[in-house]
């Protein structure tokens, strides 16, 4: 259950009788080791709305890459649905395209163009020619349209990064979704890649599914975060954080809402902080 915060003022842009692009509902995911089921999430619930930023923030082993590939139709729930655009989803699809951690996906006997036409050549949605085009079209939205006929193998982390980047939004998917996408980069380049995502959405604004156990990444991409708690992941709260941007970083309210997230998210006691600590814009509380 969520509820507002005491002193503030609860989410009214995604009410749940909203139709929202993806709605999870209830979702409890569970994998089997050697020795045992081990459940990964328990009955999370949340709602996507078009040209969201949304963010998966919590610690490691809470579940948020498990919540992102059964988004993706990887994992089969063990409880609980996932609609988007109100049909179930019952196994991957072209409407939700995946950008992993690492880069290494991008087969390195194709060129960089090749690299970003390949998905549109295999499923047919385009000729050679108009492949090419829109290929061209989204190298030149990350900045790589000079390098479109280098090879993968010549390339830097970051400029791999805007390939997979680059080739996810060919397909226009109704959702991206990212996995910790920046965390194997060194963090200069982590930082440019996050200038460049949100450049590149403030152009584009395609819906965002984005997951990352870093605090500060969460507030500087997300227009809303989602806190799960430690293993197994439930949604301890729901915040707002469009008031912040790259140029965010090292100012004194950021830094504190860092802190706040931080308390909410391993608080164990499982009552609010109080008002006063919070000052979020919006803020829904799991309880």
């Amino acid at each position: 259950m969520t509820a507002p915060l005491p002193g503030h003022t609860a989410s009214t842009l995604h009410p749940l009788h909203a139709t929202s692009l993806l709605q999870v509902n209830g979702l409890s995911l569970e994998y089997r080791s050697a020795q045992r089921v081990v459940r990964a999430t328990h009955q999370v619930s949340f709602e996507v709305d078009r040209a969201d930023r949304f963010v998966l923030l919590g610690p490691s082993g809470c579940g948020k890459s498990t919540l992102l590939k059964a988004v993706a139709g990887f994992i089969e729930p063990c409880e609980g649905q996932i609609l988007l655009q109100g049909q179930p989803v019952k196994g991957p699809g072209p409407d939700r395209i995946v950008v992993f951690q690492e880069f290494d996906q991008l087969p390195p006997w194709k060129t960089v163009k090749q690299n970003v036409m390949f998905p549109l050549r295999v499923s047919g949605q385009l000729s050679r020619a108009e492949a090419q085009e829109r290929a061209m079209h989204y190298l030149e939205k990350v900045g790589l349209a000079a390098f479109a006929d280098a090879y993968p193998h010549t390339l830097s982390g970051g400029m791999k990064a805007r390939v997979a980047i680059a080739r996810a939004l060919a397909t226009q998917p109704q959702i991206l979704l990212m996995d910790e996408p920046f965390a194997a980069l060194d963090a200069l380049t982590r930082r440019k890649m996050q200038e460049e995502l949100l450049r590149l959405w403030e152009e584009v604004r395609f819906t965002l599914l984005f997951v990352t156990h870093s605090i500060e990444e969460a507030l500087v991409v997300g227009n809303r975060i989602l806190l799960l708690s430690p293993h197994p992941g439930r949604v301890r709260a729901e915040v707002h954080s469009h008031q912040y941007g790259m140029g965010s970083l090292g100012a004194g309210d950021f830094q504190a809402s860092a802190r706040r997230i931080h308390r909410l998210l391993f608080d164990e006691s499982g009552e609010p902080e109080p008002a006063a600590w919070l000052d979020f814009n919006d803020i829904r509380i799991a309880y």
